[in-house]
């Protein structure tokens, strides 16, 4: 199956910046070495510690945030990646030069990189923040239709009424301000602007980590359906275990830069072959009182994004650990039908 999204060898590093003329004397390695597919129509959640680098993977696919190295693909044709894959297997550079000119987008920029943004949007996790509080509503929602000359004046306005109702909010409130509006409205709102231009893929940053838990499952119950109604895919970026084993198809787990497990939720969730997997479902609460669950207390800190450990990034937390672990960092493999994980020794 051809994926919608695909990153190759994906790698964003941040300079850190030293001296009076502001040297690079290291870098902050956030996203380091990632390849990913996201199939047509799912819904992948991205889940791990805060600072593991979700929101710098996801943005990073968005071109929101330049790439230092490595490959993003968009609704690229499957013969399209044979022709990729055969020119780098002949080291045929000019083949290569020209293929990445055309389909990757880590090397688009300007008008070329503004048209393909119509099919890729991003709902961020604070709506008052992503929301200009001196528009109003009606030209929030319009203002990407502008941005890509998709529509009229009176055509917009019509537009901007639709996706209101759509996301469960009055027309009405179309000549209200940001601020008039409780967070799970906002949000609705957020959602509405990321539609304005029909995208077929939307990045979510932890869209319900700052709304009540009752508002949380009106809005997860919302992106569910439009993801039905309009066929969209979903990058779900979220810290909540809990909220992504209920809602999303697959899981990816991400720490300090890299993917250690990937795979179907009810398959991770109950067998979690990763140590780091293992510690992160352990963490999370039971809702029932008269459930205990064991705790794992992993030793020690995570590591510095600037300087990450060698071999396997999770071997100075890892009870499991070997000497292989600390030189040799293990690759993403298959185990079994719907997961890969990165560890030499998984605990299933």
């Amino acid at each position: 199956m051809t994926p919608l999204v695909r990153t190759k060898n994906l790698k964003t590093y941040f300079p850190i910046l030293q001296g009076i003329i502001r040297r690079p004397v290291g870098y902050v390695k956030a996203v380091d070495d990632i390849s990913l597919d996201v199939q047509h129509g799912q819904w992948l959640g991205l889940v791990g510690e805060s600072g593991c680098g979700k929101t710098t993977l996801g943005k990073t696919i968005l071109r929101l945030i330049e790439p230092t190295s490595g490959h993003i693909y968009f609704d690229t044709p499957s013969e399209i990646f044979q022709q990729i894959e055969s020119a780098e297997n002949e080291n045929n550079q000019e083949t290569l030069e020209t293929l990445y000119d055309t389909y990757d987008l880590a090397t688009f920029s300007g008008g070329k990189l503004k048209v393909l943004r119509k099919d890729m949007q991003l709902v961020h996790q604070d709506p008052f923040s992503s929301l200009n509080p001196r528009m109003k509503i009606k030209d929030i929602v319009s203002e990407p239709m502008i941005v890509h000359n998709s529509t009229s004046g009176d055509e917009r306005l019509k537009r901007a009424a639709e996706l209101m109702n759509l996301v469960g909010l009055s027309e009405k409130n179309l000549s209200r301000y940001p601020h008039q509006f409780s967070g799970g409205q906002r949000q609705r709102i957020a959602i509405a602007r990321a539609l304005a231009t029909t995208p077929k893929f939307i990045v979510f940053d932890e869209p319900t980590s700052a709304l009540d838990v009752s508002v949380q499952a009106q809005i997860l119950i919302l992106l569910k359906e439009l993801k039905q109604k309009f066929n969209l895919t979903y990058l779900y970026i979220t810290h909540a275990l809990t909220v992504a084993e209920s809602v999303c198809d697959s899981i990816a787990v991400m720490y300090l830069g890299k993917i250690v497990e990937y795979g179907d939720p009810s398959v991770i969730f109950k067998e979690p072959m990763h140590p780091y997997t293992q510690a992160l479902i352990l963490s999370t609460p039971i809702p029932d009182p008269q459930q205990k669950r064991v705790r794992l207390v992993l030793p020690g800190e995570v590591p510095s994004p600037s300087n990450p450990p060698p071999g396997c990034r999770f071997h100075p937390r890892c009870s499991r650990a070997t000497d292989v672990c600390a030189t040799t960092e293990p690759p993403l493999k298959q185990r079994g039908q719907n997961r890969k994980v990165a560890c030499w020794h998984p605990l299933v």
